[in-house]
């Protein structure tokens, strides 16, 4: 883990890691929806910073209490790792050979909400600097406001 020109810090392999390795579990305390929620209640700020990860309907992964270097692992529009829930676990796997000294990275999708706040491509703004940034880490469309 080092300084990373994405953000903040940032995880980088050390050694040579194949296409399709299990490089690393997202580990941390699980939770409901309900605490994630209540925990980050002002997720929409400035500052906001979490380490969720949802696992289904029921369950989150919250690597802010208990986790390890994987919270750390930056967002890119083109990554070189995917993130890969089976049975229950979340893994950060390659998806291409990534050569030492590289950083890791994986698309982070988060999904639009219909209470995300106008400026919400600004607060989950991308910094990935790649030729495919969509220049947020959302992803869909934006839920129609019901009246």
């Amino acid at each position: 883990m080092r300084r990373s020109s994405i953000h903040g810090r940032g995880v980088f392999a050390t050694r040579p890691i194949r296409r399709g390795r299990r490089i690393i579990e997202y580990v941390g305390e699980r939770v409901s929806h309900a605490e994630a929620d209540r925990r980050y209640e002002d997720k929409a700020s400035d500052d906001a910073h979490t380490f969720l990860f949802t696992v289904d309907a029921k369950t989150v992964v919250d690597a802010g209490a208990g986790g390890n270097a994987a919270r750390f692992i930056n967002h890119s529009c083109a990554p070189n790792c995917e993130a890969v829930v089976t049975g229950g676990r979340i893994w950060i796997k390659s998806v291409r050979d990534i050569e030492p000294g590289e950083e890791l990275h994986y698309d982070y999708r988060i999904g639009r909400e219909q209470d995300d706040p106008p400026d919400a491509d600004r607060i989950f703004r991308c910094c990935c600097g790649s030729g495919r940034c969509r220049g947020t880490m959302l992803v869909g469309r934006r839920p129609r406001r019901r009246r």
